[in-house]
């Protein structure tokens, strides 16, 4: 793997090592046109990429082959048999971030659960992988630390290496697939449908959430099936998943620009200022003020 990012105008493209054979890729066009990356990797290494904003399309074979990735979805690639360069057209207003991690370290990583993960099983490490999937709001979190930080240089590489693992700890967390069934009940499909409507539902009432009692009546579950349905498919409890999801939704809102800190607070459930802030500094570490200087 080459030490530097073969670069065609893309407006910001950065490559961080964490170690020998793990690196981030982040990449930014923030440009009015499309712009083409290009990485040279070889066949080593798996690859694991992330549409933070924006659209994106892979190229291979000198662009006869296209595979789209869009806003707010992952890829994961590898391929033992030949290199995999790295070849992407972001559209305008696009940031892709990615993880190229060689086979052995990835290996040395798992070892413990490669029953899980299908690509690391004996009959599969010669196999060609491709996955796509969407990514997870725990996930788009750090997705944005990584693109938005405030660092002092001597912390910088520790924070990257902490953030590297942290996104392939959420990419593998079993309880973050919304198709594992982990829990009994949940084998009844009937069941499934239900809580993913209670996960809808809260949602769409962010503002003015049910109470527990009242969504499990709503979805025809008894309360103790929505407590452990839900957790076992969103890896979370139901309010823990809502707050989660306000604060990426209201971070998405200050990144427009069209909304001031009190309106944002309404808009996800706040009526006062103060708790907004609150909830924000929690989650991310900051306030939203602080945060809507660091990305404008």
């Amino acid at each position: 793997m080459e030490d530097h990012l073969k670069n065609n105008a893309v407006s910001i493209s950065e490559e961080i090592r964490i170690e020998d054979g793990f690196y981030i890729l982040k990449f930014q066009n923030d440009t009015g046109q499309s712009k083409i990356m290009s990485r040279d990797i070889d066949n080593s290494f798996i690859q694991f990429h992330f549409n933070v904003k924006g659209n994106s399309k892979f190229l291979f074979n000198n662009g006869s082959y296209e595979l789209p990735l869009p806003e707010e979805n992952s890829l994961l690639l590898y391929n033992p048999q030949r290199d995999l360069p790295l070849n992407v057209s972001m559209e305008a207003e696009s940031w892709l971030i990615s993880l190229v991690i060689s086979i052995k370290k990835f290996h040395a990583l798992f070892s413990q659960e490669a029953d899980y993960i299908t690509f690391l099983s004996a009959d599969n490490k010669d196999k060609k992988y491709y996955k796509d999937a969407q990514i997870s709001p725990s996930t788009a979190v750090v997705l944005n630390q990584i693109m938005n930080f405030n660092l002092t240089p001597s912390i910088k590489n520790l924070y990257f290496k902490a953030k590297a693992y942290e996104l392939l700890s959420l990419y593998f967390n079993k309880s973050e697939n919304p198709d594992l069934e982990q829990c009994p009940f949940l084998s009844d499909e009937e069941n499934i449908k239900k809580i993913r409507r209670a996960k809808d539902i809260v949602i769409a009432r962010m503002a003015e959430p049910p109470s527990l009692q009242e969504l499990a009546d709503e979805i025809g579950l008894s309360l103790k099936k929505l407590k452990e349905g839900f957790k076992q498919i969103y890896g979370d409890s139901v309010y823990s998943f809502l707050f989660d999801y306000k604060m990426e939704y209201a971070r998405k809102l200050l990144d427009t620009g069209e909304y001031n800190v009190n309106e944002v607070g309404l808009k996800v459930g706040y009526s006062t200022a103060s708790h907004f802030i609150a909830g924000f500094k929690k989650k991310f570490g900051t306030t939203p003020k602080k945060y809507t200087l660091s990305v404008n």
